[in-house]
């Protein structure tokens, strides 16, 4: 993949594709030890990657889960139409998450372009700021101002993070330049807001404030970026460096297909399972009530299900979000030291909103007659809304409007509300910017809402980092490599994408998940190929910097 631009890192930069693609495989486990138990507390993406891998070494992964298989990879289906979802969770994937690919490749999922901003996915964006209204279906259509923002935003990045140099490293696979440039740039940048690397950088500094605004509103890429403004400038910068904010993709029919798929998919090469084992079939059918309490046991740990059934287990992997350690599992206080702890509970988690609704066809690309502009378009604004998209799923088939998608603040005004009067809302926001078109009269059955700090799974979309956070997040990523830990603290891993450097993104969850098999490969004795050194093995001297506490 050498060329291609991926996760690869900056913070680790580890080809995790090439060892998941390796001929060789990922390792081996000691045939005395196959068969072993491993309990898995989550069956999300990051749950069930580690399942399957641990699976195919020989192991036999037990999951626990208290919501849905797939996490906050949720497609839910409209009712009476095949096919027909809202994405309530992740719903674009950069082609640059190339170990999230690589599964979706093994469940045999179709893609296709998302219809981002000013995409051709999208085929007109509509950008609607305090009253004024402007329709586009490229860059060049709208008023200057916008192309000034796009340049300095383009301009700040090349100032503050030496873009290119780095994603020139990252497409060569080169990972000691990588760290030779992300290095000087965490140290500068990690106690620093996104907002304060907007106003000074050169390039905003010449502009004016309505250039700052503009850009907290609308953005670039995935759309607006003012609720990331508090957040450290790290987790912005590897959004760029990596190409996460581009060439987008939606899984067609839903992405939830993808951990349904790790679930039921029976591997070609196994060791010492029959073919035809699945995840499925190892875990009887089902996956395991939601976990209570988590404790050590001698040598072994404990867990407890929700039904009070304990069964002990030489290795757990949890990947549930880290709140829930501490409020919906009793976690023993010993399994981790008290800096893990204290990284756990910092952990802050960004809120997100959103409202579907299902429509007999996809209307907005009916042409006005007068004006020759698409009916409706792929909608940036600062009303209640401020994201709309538009999802066209093929001929004969019903289309599907996100009414809203909102973050932070904006979420939150619509956290108390039931369903139908946040589409209310949302038609009347958007019948100010659309007078022309009857949204209502096209729909077709019940609308789709979710609100992910109300859920008790999760408790939030997904971890935003604040300045300061970097030793946090350092402590987190790093659990998986435990020789140098106490005996008491060894066998609980941890892995997600709130544990990963990109939170939000599906490759964090998979990376970690990757990572938590290593561990455990390790802890049983087991090792990777000499030609296929996996994360762990490459640590020494590829391991993120350390920053002076």
């Amino acid at each position: 993949m050498s060329g291609t631009l991926t996760m690869f890192g900056p913070d680790f930069p580890f080809a995790y594709d090439d060892w998941l693609g390796h001929p060789a495989g990922l390792g081996r486990i000691p045939a005395q030890r196959h068969g072993a138990r491993v309990a898995i507390v989550g069956a999300g993406i990051s749950g069930l990657v580690a399942g399957y891998e641990l699976m195919r070494l020989g192991l036999c992964p037990v999951l626990y889960e208290s919501g849905e298989i797939g996490g906050r990879l949720r497609s839910r289906a409209f009712e009476g139409a095949d096919g027909v979802v809202a994405e309530l969770g992740g719903m674009r994937f950069p082609a640059s998450s190339a170990g999230f690919w690589h599964y979706a490749g093994l469940a045999g999922v179709t893609s296709r372009p998302f219809p981002n901003p000013l995409t051709p996915a999208a085929g007109s964006t509509v950008i609607d700021l305090e009253g004024e209204t402007h329709y586009a279906e490229t860059l060049d259509d709208l008023p200057p101002i916008f192309r000034e923002v796009a340049a300095a935003y383009d301009a700040a990045l090349e100032e503050g993070a030496r873009l290119s140099d780095l994603q020139t490293a990252i497409r060569m696979r080169d990972a000691p330049r990588v760290a030779e440039i992300w290095a000087p740039i965490v140290r500068d940048w990690d106690e620093r807001t996104f907002y304060d690397f907007i106003v000074s950088s050169r390039a905003f500094r010449a502009l004016s404030f309505r250039h700052r605004e503009l850009f907290g509103q609308v953005g670039f890429g995935t759309g607006g970026w003012d609720s990331d403004f508090p957040n450290s400038m790290l987790e912005i910068l590897r959004v760029a460096v990596t190409g996460q904010d581009e060439n987008q993709r939606l899984v067609v029919g839903g992405v939830e297909q993808v951990p349904q798929a790790l679930w039921r998919h029976a591997p070609e090469r196994l060791a010492h399972w029959p073919d035809g084992t699945t995840l499925a079939a190892l875990n009887g059918g089902a996956t395991r009530p939601g976990v209570t309490r988590i404790a050590r046991e001698g040598d072994a740990i404990a867990v407890t299900d929700r039904w009070g059934r304990t069964e002990r287990f030489d290795a757990v992997i949890a990947t549930c979000q880290s709140w829930l350690l501490t409020t919906a599992i009793e976690t023993e206080e010993s399994l981790f030291d008290h800096k893990l702890w204290m990284a756990l509970d910092r952990t802050r988690y960004m809120q997100s909103s959103k409202t579907f609704v299902m429509v007999d066809r996809p209307f907005w690309q009916d042409r006005d007659p007068e004006t020759g502009r698409q009916a409706m378009s792929m909608t940036l604004t600062d009303r209640l809304t401020r994201g709309t998209y538009l999802f066209d799923n093929g001929p004969g088939k019903p289309g599907v409007i996100c009414l809203t998608y909102s973050w932070m603040s904006d979420a939150l005004k619509m956290l108390p509300l039931p369903v139908d009067r946040r589409v209310e809302l949302a038609l009347g926001a958007l019948s100010k910017i659309y007078p022309k078109v009857d949204i209502a009269s096209h729909i077709l059955g019940d609308p789709i809402t979710v609100s992910w700090e109300s859920d008790p799974n999760f408790l939030g979309a997904f971890k935003g980092a604040l300045p300061g956070h970097y030793r946090y997040n350092h402590r987190m990523f790093r659990h998986f490599m435990q020789d140098g830990l106490p005996p008491e603290q060894r066998g609980l891993f941890l892995c997600g994408d709130d544990v990963s450097w990109t939170p939000g993104w599906v490759e964090g969850a998979v990376q970690t998940a990757l990572n938590a098999v290593w561990g455990v490969m390790h802890q049983f004795g087991g090792a990777c190929d000499a030609e296929n050194p996996g994360p762990g093995d490459v640590w020494p001297t590829r391991a993120p910097v350390r920053l002076p506490c």
